[in-house]
């Protein structure tokens, strides 16, 4: 196993949910950071922005944690990115363990974004319809 890569993941199901989940997420916030900077922002635009991460976030994260937890066992086998005592910082880490704490990390912060945007889309669209309805 190359230093740094988890090569038995590389071909997961769930890293392919995620780079698509991301890959179309990117396309869609800097088209819309273009057409705002341009002051030219077509209704499409912003409502795939404040729409689709209804389904991509959720895609996302899911990509995410299923190629986290299909590297956990390497990860451990391995001892990647880990630090075991005695060494001269008298400091050890252990990456597996951080893995698993950031997996659970996602239970409290996923909701709370996934929230935020809910509303910032209620606010946003809202807008944009009230606007449209009084022209």
């Amino acid at each position: 196993m190359e230093q740094g890569t988890v090569n038995q993941v590389q071909t997961e199901d769930s890293v392919l949910l995620f780079v698509v989940a991301w890959t179309i997420t990117e396309i869609i916030r800097y088209s819309f950071y273009t057409f705002s900077l341009l002051n030219h922002l077509p209704y499409l635009i912003k409502w795939a922005r404040y729409t689709l991460f209804i389904v991509l976030y959720p895609m996302g994260v899911s990509g995410e944690l299923l190629t986290i937890y299909a590297a956990l066992p390497f990860v451990r086998q391995s001892g990647l990115y880990s630090i075991s005592l005695p060494n001269k910082y008298n400091f050890s880490f252990d990456y597996y363990t951080f893995l698993i704490l950031v997996m659970i990390s996602y239970i409290p912060i996923f909701p709370q974004l996934y929230f935020h945007m809910l509303h910032q889309r209620r606010k946003v669209l809202s807008h944009t319809e009230e606007h449209k309805k009084s022209e």
